[in-house]
């Protein structure tokens, strides 16, 4: 089958030496990249679904996304929550409305519920840490994922003894440059880096990722964070496409586009297999089947929103997102056709990530 596929050699000795788990330096990432062919992306995703079958099977995760505040202290330029959107309809959850959003989860076959919201004052360690534990105590069975962004190893530490299991922090782009040029002077790549760092020493897994097509990006850039995460290790990595916000700087910018997020989902599954890899929001939102594209090129991991329907569309960080105003039990039946359409089906299970190797390795 495999021979049907016609490219240069040359790329696809390269796309053959990540399958053989050997490293890629940075000028041969750049080359697989502005190189790519729709041939050369086909015969990438079909060693990235061998490799993704081997691991995980034809399983597709579910985690029960809770977006329980748009409040955020930074002013990062993409973003439609910034500090500065002064357009922005602001929204807090209760801790009984979080509760609430696990039930409804936990009643329709979640067992993981991801945490995530702005970086916001008002969520202290405190309230953070009674959250975990009575999320825990009602529902051991289940994992709970924070993505709340920047914080002191102590705050982390704090949310992993009391029974965070997983932390999603993004790196957004490894260039320190690049980054100065997406956010505030007061957020540094190196910062957000160490926190990543911080993350693996306490035991978590960790997610990270970065935007496909923000502003200024280059090739150049995205061979920097393929070798970032490569050195991380990390359990799981969140990619998608760059789409602008209306509120934002970046209002007129071009959004990143489905084929080259595509093609670096299908490179990070073969340079780590055993991954969590999810087919995002943002994919769908770029093109009708973005998700179903996402889990063929290698993904296993899509995410409901569990958040109240009379919140969901103000918690935009793009413009035109997807799902908002469906109910948590249309969200789970939806993503269900959509994957058995395909071939894959949608399972009740924590999903946790194999590649849990660098969590042993620290630990010693």
């Amino acid at each position: 089958m495999r021979s049907n596929f016609t490219m240069p050699d040359n790329l696809k000795h390269l796309i053959d030496k990540l399958n053989d788990t050997r490293q890629l330096t940075k000028d041969e990432w750049i080359r697989l990249i502005t190189g790519r062919t729709s041939d050369l992306a086909e015969y990438l995703f079909s060693l990235a679904r061998e490799e993704r079958h081997r691991h995980y099977g034809h399983d597709v995760y579910i985690r029960g996304l809770i977006e329980f505040t748009n409040y955020c202290r930074n002013d990062c330029l993409y973003c439609g929550i910034r500090k500065s959107n002064s357009h922005a309809r602001r929204y807090r959850l209760s801790e009984e409305d979080i509760l609430s959003c696990c039930k409804a989860g936990y009643e329709l076959g979640f067992r993981t519920f991801v945490l995530q919201g702005g970086e916001d004052a008002y969520y202290t360690d405190e309230k953070i840490v009674c959250l975990i534990r009575r999320i825990k105590e009602r529902y051991p069975d289940c994992a709970i994922t924070l993505s709340i962004g920047e914080k002191t190893f102590d705050s982390y530490q704090k949310f992993f003894d009391a029974g965070a299991d997983r932390y999603l922090l993004r790196h957004e782009t490894y260039n320190a440059e690049h980054y100065s040029r997406l956010h505030p002077p007061s957020l540094t790549a190196a910062h957000r880096q160490e926190c990543l760092w911080n993350l693996k020493e306490i035991g978590y897994q960790a997610g990270t990722g970065f935007m496909v097509g923000s502003p200024y990006q280059t090739p150049e850039h995205l061979a920097e964070d393929m070798l970032f995460i490569k050195k991380l290790n990390p359990q799981m990595v969140g990619i998608g496409p760059f789409i602008s916000h209306h509120d934002t700087p970046f209002a007129d910018q071009e959004s990143g586009t489905l084929e080259l997020t595509l093609f670096m989902l299908g490179l990070l599954r073969l340079m780590l297999p055993k991954v969590l890899l999810p087919a995002t929001t943002a994919l769908g939102t770029i093109h009708p089947r973005g998700r179903e594209l996402g889990i063929l090129a290698g993904a296993n991991v899509v995410m409901p929103n569990l958040s109240p329907t009379d919140v969901r569309k103000d918690y935009l960080l793009y413009d035109n997102k997807i799902c908002t105003g469906d109910e948590a039990a249309e969200c789970r039946k939806c993503l269900e056709e959509r994957m058995e359409s395909i071939g894959y089906h949608v399972v009740t299970a924590r999903g946790d990530s194999l590649n849990i190797e660098s969590i042993q390795n620290i630990a010693q």
